[in-house]
């Protein structure tokens, strides 16, 4: 096979056959094809995209470029949650800790920051002497003690993955619904998830802007988990505004903290824990249970067993506690500077993608692959869509460590916010929720 000819049959619109779809990962994962040949091909499947079988044989390829886990010797069944990427997203350092303190391990291979999406990994390495990268002994060694690990991708599980979404980050090619989906399920199914609840974000701080393609995706993901034999929920949750107040890394944590202690912002609360008590209803595949799993979810943070084991899973992985016990030493900005609404009336729209390039622009995301993220920056929402606002109000706060990559973040902020003079709804949390159980053979 020749590499240019695949390149070419997909952008020609043809459906690639398994030989030729595991040629190429076989090829790209071994160093074998070059990067700007493999953008080629996923900016081909941006613009003709893929058939499911396609995209199930995409995954299965990647999931298998390298090894994968078993962690049944640890516990009889492991459920893991992945989000497709949205703005203020830092619902696994509140949902781990709650589900890992309710008795179910999570175990959760995360990624870093793609296009205006901050990643996972990324907050975390904002506290102090956090490690991110760790061999799988490590990984099992901390999943049986401490019963939460986040770790980034190894380059034993799904390495082809891991050089494609690296590369989908600077190529524009982030959004190709075939590409979003096998990166997703290709960690899940290569970590060893026997379940896998999917938090699926739609809206302008969304890869996906429709409800219609955001079900699409869900649907596809769900069938390429249940293809494979795993219990599969996505739920469908809004991002036409970002999730929570916080945007930036170190900020993030420190919001997360405040959640885990009973805090924080309601939406981002509410959301953590409907994503929680799917985790742990799955444990019994008791969906029509989820709302008992709740009401536990909300106790572990009532009582403090969420925040303890948050402490517990931050000091397994070399993070300094003193800093998550006192936010004050986390990383903080140089300069915080209000933006101010230029009239009164009602916040219509949020352009929550504008909010998270802003927050690139300040230094908080990457311009290029191999950027450094400063864990400083970022910027905390005042005002959400359905607000009264008034002239000279704080729609938000810019932290900032450079004056110029100030003022170019502020210019690109007030473009995010529209305000009129009629009331508007503000949107739903969730839109829907699918749950979905193997085929039987």
């Amino acid at each position: 096979m020749r590499v240019v000819e695949i390149i070419e049959r997909k952008r020609d619109g043809a459906e690639l056959t398994t030989a030729e779809i595991e040629y190429f990962i076989r090829g790209y994962t071994a160093g074998e094809i070059p990067d700007y040949q493999a953008a080629a091909l996923c900016m081909a499947i941006y613009f003709r995209g893929m058939t499911p079988r396609e995209t199930t044989d995409l995954t299965l390829a990647m999931a298998h470029s390298g090894a994968t886990l078993d962690l049944h010797d640890i516990a009889p069944f492991i459920v893991d949650k992945h989000s497709s990427g949205g703005v203020g997203d830092k619902t696994t350092l509140v949902v781990g800790p709650i589900v890992a303190a309710c008795g179910l391990p999570v175990g959760k291979m995360s990624g870093r920051g793609l296009a205006f999406s901050g990643g996972t990994l990324d907050k975390l390495e904002s506290i102090p002497g956090f490690q991110a990268d760790l061999t799988i002994e490590q990984f099992r060694k901390q999943l049986q003690e401490v019963g939460l690990v986040v770790a980034g991708q190894t380059h034993e599980l799904a390495p082809a993955d891991g050089k494609l979404y690296a590369l989908r980050d600077v190529t524009g090619t982030v959004p190709a619904i075939p590409l979003i989906a096998s990166s997703i399920m290709a960690k899940k199914i290569a970590a060893g998830a026997d379940a896998i609840v999917l938090d699926v974000k739609v809206g302008s701080g969304a890869f996906i802007k429709t409800l219609e393609e955001a079900e699409r995706l869900a649907q596809l993901m769900v069938e390429i988990g249940t293809r494979s034999g795993r219990r599969m929920t996505a739920i469908i949750s809004d991002m036409s505004q970002p999730l929570g107040r916080a945007v930036g890394n170190a900020l993030e944590v420190i919001e997360a903290i405040e959640t885990l202690h009973g805090g924080g912002p309601e939406d981002f609360r509410e959301h953590a824990l409907t994503v929680a008590a799917e985790m742990l209803a799955m444990r019994r595949d008791a969906v029509d249970e989820s709302h008992k799993e709740r009401r536990r979810a909300k106790e572990a943070l009532r009582n403090g067993a969420a925040w303890e084991k948050f402490r517990e899973f931050v000091a397994a992985q070399g993070g300094d506690v003193a800093a998550v016990e006192d936010p004050r030493r986390l990383p903080r900005a140089a300069y915080i500077a209000p933006l101010t609404a230029d009239t009164a009336g009602y916040v219509q729209a949020i352009d929550a993608a504008m909010i998270g390039i802003a927050v690139v622009d300040l230094g908080g995301g990457r311009e290029k692959k191999g950027d450094p993220i400063d864990p400083a920056v970022g910027v905390i929402m005042h005002a959400r869509i359905g607000d009264r606002v008034e002239a000279g109000q704080p729609l938000c706060e810019i932290h900032a460590n450079d004056d110029a990559r100030l003022a170019q973040a502020e210019a690109r902020l007030r473009r995010a916010f529209t305000i009129g003079p009629e009331p508007v709804e503000p949107p739903p949390l969730i839109h829907r929720i699918l749950r979905a159980r193997p085929r039987e053979s």
